[in-house]
């Protein structure tokens, strides 16, 4: 699927403030960045960065109200869904890059639910059945709720409200799969046909050895993600970390199939 993304961020910044973004599509193995520009106004250099696997994020220092702008046509080809049945792996087997992602992160405390996963989930004949099973309990136990979370929920605290948005969906769901040692990482992406449109948190989980890219909210169809970072939770996804406080003055994000 080519997907078209466009993305307006202004801020405003009451001193020179040094920002880190991460708001373009990532150069990865299943989608190509077919066009796209970045801009700032007023005019600012941007220093871009490219990461191992393709996550890419710019760098400046910004003052002021400042815009910033990025529009991208990305060709996700055909994502791979979920298989019906996958082999969950053992630690010895996991590739080395792997393994980070099965420990607990600021955001998705694993360590203290492994009684409470092994108990619920721990049943289920392979990988995939567990992830679902997770899946399934978090459509019936959590609500989609606005303004319930904050920049510090974490896991465990969702768990506690039973409510959240998506990123709160995604580290609950990650946690759970680590507490049974499915490693899972968080994905921020664009998303064809959310409502309303925003930045989407979703989760990958390796099995059959690879990454399965999941929706624990089920608001955006999988062949419809334009992937921008993964990392071990919303930490490492922010799409603008600052040194200083700052405004958010307006933001529109949209992305749609072509």
């Amino acid at each position: 699927m080519q997907i078209r993304t466009t993305t307006t961020l202004v801020y405003g910044f009451a001193f020179p403030t040094q920002v880190i973004g991460k708001i373009e599509a990532a150069l990865s193995s299943d989608q190509t960045v077919l066009s796209e520009a970045l801009s700032a106004i007023p005019s600012t250099e941007l220093a871009r960065d490219t990461g191992p696997d393709g996550e890419r994020s710019f760098r400046a220092c910004l003052s002021g109200e400042v815009t910033i702008s990025y529009e991208a046509v990305v060709d996700n080809g055909t994502r791979a869904l979920l298989p019906s049945a996958a082999r969950q792996h053992l630690w010895s087997e996991l590739p080395a890059d792997v393994l980070p992602y099965l420990l607990p992160s600021r955001f998705c405390p694993s360590d203290q639910f492994q009684r409470f996963a092994l108990r619920e989930f721990g049943q289920a004949e392979d990988g995939v059945a567990r992830v679902m099973s997770i899946m399934e309990w978090i459509n019936r136990h959590v609500d989609y709720v606005s303004g319930v979370s904050t920049a510090e929920t974490d896991a465990a605290h969702t768990f506690t409200v039973r409510a959240g948005v998506c990123r709160d969906f995604t580290h609950l769901g990650i946690t759970l799969c680590r507490a049974l040692s499915i490693p899972s990482r968080a994905v921020s992406a664009y998303a064809v046909d959310l409502q309303p449109p925003d930045f989407h948190a979703v989760m990958e989980v390796f099995l059959n050895n690879r990454w399965w890219l999941v929706d624990p909210t089920r608001l955006a169809p999988i062949e419809g993600l334009a992937r921008i970072v993964h990392g071990r939770d919303a930490a490492d996804l922010a799409f603008l970390t600052t040194d200083k406080p700052c405004q958010l003055i307006r933001q529109n994000i949209l992305a749609e199939a072509i």
